[in-house]
């Protein structure tokens, strides 16, 4: 049977394509740290069980096309007192933040055009773009140099007749890294300048450990309304991956209007998630900050022990919960396969996301990985160990 040629260019998750292999190695016997994905252990409030037991419509109906009223209400909100004023139809419900960007690219994209993305980057960005016969035009970094990327010399001479829009990640995954304002301010003129879309993927924006503001893509929507496309989602500003509540929000009232058309093929997102994420939005800046500081420990933990290997290279990241590293080992595909079918230490191994499928550049992100620090502190530090001593005996083979 024939295929579509563009699925047949989407690969697996690097996140995971190890599942059968770990499920191996648990049959074994074998513990394993998961670092490989981004699921946070981080209690979900209460306030979303509260609503789905206090839930008591007789029927469970559709929910409008472009989402509950008071989930728009809701997000509205936390954009207004951000200093962020949106109309009520310029927010657009979808099902997660992946729905969201995928949207946006089958607004946006044709065959042979081009997006703009700071490579190394969400590895399911290759998908969406993909399967609309779009492709990638990566933004190069380095471990050496942090993984920066916001340098419009090197942004603008990658522009082309094809390019049609900039897409980032702020705080970044799978970097970490968290732009400037004035750096988001030289994004939007390039937009503006070149007639491209900015895509903002945001779903990390309360994750930043600097003390900065929480900032937005949003903020600039009065002056490129036709260039600004925000993307927000609950997963990981509330913990709440299995909810798929996300949004699209814009002022380009055209491309809201297309993108009902996808709408038409999912009909509505889940009347229940929605409603119960509206009530999310009630929570309190003491949840926040006591999530923010819980990451922050976590990452200094990881950071510190990581530091102790030899050979690695790795930043410090600003945001998100997420560190790239790269590794003194030859290719990180087959170390992490080799970790887990191969080695343990006293019956336990770890788990990461290797890199190289979240770069469009062949060759590239071969020795690194992404490694996400959504478990204890403990437990991080002793996944360190594992990993010092297997990339040790790896090497030796």
């Amino acid at each position: 049977m024939k295929f579509s040629s563009k699925i047949q260019k989407c690969g697996l998750s690097p996140m995971r394509k190890f599942h059968p292999y770990a499920q191996a190695a648990k049959a074994r016997g074998i513990n394993i740290y998961h670092l490989n994905i981004g699921q946070p252990d981080v209690e979900t409030p209460e306030a979303f069980f509260e609503a789905v037991r206090n839930f008591s419509q007789p029927v469970l109906e559709y929910a409008p096309s472009p989402g509950v009223p008071e989930l728009i209400d809701a997000i509205q909100k936390y954009y207004a007192d951000l200093d962020m004023p949106f109309a009520k139809d310029e927010i657009l419900i979808t099902a997660g933040g992946s729905e969201a960007l995928s949207i946006v690219m089958q607004c946006i994209l044709d065959d042979g055009d081009e997006i703009m993305i700071p490579e190394p980057f969400y590895p399911n960005y290759n998908t969406m773009v993909h399967l609309c016969g779009a492709t990638i035009t990566p933004i190069p970094t380095c471990p050496e140099e942090g993984y920066h990327y916001a340098d419009r010399s090197k942004i603008e001479a990658r522009i082309n007749e094809h390019t049609r829009a900039i897409m980032v990640t702020n705080p970044g995954n799978p970097t970490g890294v968290v732009i400037t304002h004035e750096e988001m301010e030289m994004l939007v003129d390039v937009a503006k300048k070149h007639n491209l879309f900015l895509i903002g993927d945001e779903a990390y924006r309360e994750f930043v450990y600097g003390g900065e503001a929480l900032q937005s893509f949003g903020e600039f929507a009065d002056v490129a309304s036709d260039n600004i496309i925000v993307v927000d989602t609950v997963s990981k500003r509330f913990s709440a991956c299995g909810a798929r509540i996300g949004c699209i929000i814009t002022k380009n009232h055209e491309l809201l209007d297309q993108a009902m058309k996808c709408c038409q093929a999912r009909l509505s997102v889940a009347t229940l998630d929605q409603v119960a994420s509206a009530n999310l939005y009630n929570v309190g800046p003491e949840y926040f900050a006591a999530v923010r500081e819980e990451y922050k420990k976590r990452r200094d933990t990881l950071c510190s022990k990581l530091a102790e290997i030899p050979g690695v290279v790795f930043e410090i990241p600003g945001g998100a919960f997420y560190v790239m590293a790269a590794l003194p080992v030859d290719d990180t595909d087959k170390f992490q396969q080799w970790l887990l079918e191969e080695f343990d230490d006293n019956g336990e191994t770890v788990m990461f996301a290797p890199a190289a499928p979240m770069y469009a550049t062949p060759g590239k992100g071969g020795n690194e990985i992404r490694m996400a620090y959504v478990i204890e502190s403990e437990k991080l530090a002793r996944a360190m160990e594992i990993l010092k001593k297997g990339i040790e005996v790896y090497n030796k083979k």
